[in-house]
């Protein structure tokens, strides 16, 4: 049973080079797949490289349940809302069951961003019943006038030709349409009959009951309450005005036009956000509207897009029009003319480029199935995360000294087996943390610079284990060669150990961490992997190789391996046993 052993033996020690060929033709591939990628650093982090990082908290209060296709659902939203504002860059992901951390770069308006990214609520069209403007800086209605709530802004279909854009065509509602009493008691009970509920909201509702009456005058005289009490120039009541309502309810919204707050009455939801297929902000280049915004919507939402703009069009002033609700506030409120059929429309009217393309991405990104409530914010400037790059990476530097200098002075000529080691695996880890960057959306943050700290000793300990085994079978009386490949199995078997509870425990810190230290736990298991390649595919085969060489197989005194400094024992011999029955027993000592 020996001799095949041995076979086997002299075989993988007669091929060291295939080992480190195999390990030299993947640093190589891997580097040319970096410089083919573009990416020939790792990504950097916030903390390092600045920015702002956003934290929100799931809410189940729009009859969604927070589970992760909602979540994964609302993450793929953000990231294209966020990337609506030319931030290509952005990092969107979950955190536990019920946060998303968005981490925007520098060189963003973060205002604009958390703005986009914290409006985060369900996109409805909405029939608008009655508006008025609140506040003392509110202009007077007129008919004429142009303080509409989107002035200029009117809903025509693609084929349509560009409505105008002066201030009489924006169908701003009279005076008394829009005060408070008789007009906004008449929209009520419009809602409440069949006929104008269907042409107010488009959505085909069943008809109340007779016996329904009595609770829909209650229901309608506590909104009209409701709706005479509001004050959208206090952010309070703002933020309380459409609190708990589901898309099948007459609501009250504020919205904003030119810095004066107008108050509305809407209608149930006719048409959902989810079916805006797409939105995009452009400027007409053939008539005088100016910035636009062209909407495309999915077949459901087509139809049901035009059956409540020609229901809206039959209607009067302001209820000819429909108000674009995202967040509980209205963002836009544009009049319709006529029917807008085929699945395609544009908003015009007064529009600067940033309200266009603003208005364009809460159109494209806005629907989420959960709302969202903002945690916390936190930017970092570029100045600071260059100081704490450098910061991390100094001490990396001062790490990787002290266990050179240690290896140097300890096992003198063996450290340079241990250097290149080093070395292999750092040039590997850098190459795979810059291909991770943009397969994976991997960042080194502050964290995973001290898991790669971290990571010099875990490599340094595999290289020490495996040159004491060699140092106890030179003490034994080996020779240098039959103590290497003596020593490799037990010390194979200590580094898997090490290794594999180092490996779990960075798996196990990466499922139950959050943020950050996530990013620790990754590059700490990472290296641990590493390590395994580097020792088993480059500090075996070169220390195989090298166990030729005169300097080391000699017991060079600068070798680390001079046997009279080990205190090594006589070379060992094989003792035969004398032949005959008087024979006593003799101590078998193995060669």
């Amino acid at each position: 049973m020996a001799a095949p052993k041995k076979g086997r033996s002299a075989s993988a020690q007669s091929k060291p080079w295939r080992s480190l060929a195999l390990i030299l033709i993947a640093i190589v591939g891997l580097t040319g797949g970096m410089f083919a990628t573009g990416q020939t650093t790792p990504r950097l982090g916030i903390d390092l490289a600045g920015g702002t990082s956003i934290t929100l908290e799931a809410k189940a209060d729009q009859g969604s349940a927070i589970n992760k296709a909602n979540m994964d659902t609302a993450v793929e939203i953000m990231h294209r809302r966020v990337n609506g504002l030319g931030v290509s860059e952005a990092e969107v992901q979950t955190q536990g069951d019920r946060n998303i951390i968005v981490n925007i770069p520098k060189g963003t308006n973060s205002e604009e961003a958390r703005a986009q990214v914290g409006t985060t609520a369900k996109l409805y069209f909405r029939p608008v019943l009655s508006q008025e403007a609140t506040g003392a800086a509110a202009p007077s209605g007129s008919a004429s006038g142009s303080a509409s709530p989107s002035p200029g802004a009117s809903a025509t279909g693609e084929e349509a030709t560009p409505s105008s854009s002066s201030p009489s065509a924006t169908g701003s509602p009279s005076a008394s349409a829009t005060s408070q009493g008789r007009p906004v008691t008449d929209a009520l009970k419009a809602t409440a009959s069949p006929s104008a509920s269907a042409s107010a909201s488009g959505a085909a509702s069943p008809s109340p009951s007779a016996s329904a009456g009595d609770s829909t005058a209650t229901d309608a005289a506590a909104l009209q309450t409701k709706y005479a009490a509001l004050d959208c120039t206090d952010e309070a009541a703002r933020r309380k005005a459409a609190e708990g309502t589901k898309p099948t309810d007459t609501i009250v919204a504020c919205g904003e036009v030119d810095g004066t707050w107008y108050k509305y009455l809407l209608g149930p939801a006719g048409v959902d956000g989810t079916e805006v297929k797409k939105a995009q902000a452009v400027f007409d280049t053939q008539g005088a509207s100016g910035w636009q915004v062209n909407m495309t919507f999915t077949g459901k939402g087509a139809d049901k897009f035009a059956d409540v703009t020609g229901k809206l069009a039959q209607n009067q002033p302001p209820q000819n029009e429909f108000g674009i609700v995202l967040d509980g506030e209205v963002v836009s409120s544009p009049y319709v003319s006529s029917a807008i059929t085929g699945g395609e429309a544009r908003i015009s009217g007064s529009f600067s480029q940033d309200e266009a393309q603003n208005l364009a991405n809460m159109l494209s990104y806005g629907a989420l199935p959960l709302s969202f409530k903002e945690q916390s914010v936190t930017t970092v400037t570029a100045a600071l995360g260059g100081e704490q790059l450098r910061a991390g990476l100094l001490a990396g530097a001062i790490g990787l000294a002290l266990v050179v200098i240690y290896l140097v002075a300890y096992y003198r000529g063996l450290s340079l087996i241990a250097i290149c080691s080093l070395l292999v695996s750092a040039a590997l880890t850098y190459v795979i943390m810059s291909l991770l960057g943009p397969a994976i959306g991997f960042a080194l943050n502050l964290p995973a610079v001290c898991g790669a700290i971290v990571a010099i000793g875990i490599t340094a300990d595999s290289f020490i284990v495996y040159f004491e085994r060699i140092r106890d079978e030179i003490r034994e009386g080996r020779t240098l060669r039959p103590a290497v490949e003596r020593a490799w199995p037990r010390a194979r078997r200590t580094i898997l150990v090490s290794d594999f509870v180092s490996f779990l425990a960075a798996a196990v810190l990466f499922i139950v961490s959050v943020g950050k230290v996530q990013g620790f736990a990754f590059t700490l298991g990472l290296t641990t992997v590493l390590d395994v390649v580097v020792v088993f595919f480059f500090t075996k085969p070169l220390m195989t190789i090298l166990a030729r060489r005169p300097f080391f197989s000699g017991g060079h005194k600068w070798s680390g391996l001079d046997p009279k400094s080990l205190g090594a024992k006589p070379p060992l011999r094989r003792t035969r046993r004398p032949a005959g029955p008087a024979a006593g027993p003799v101590e078998t000592k193995e060669a």
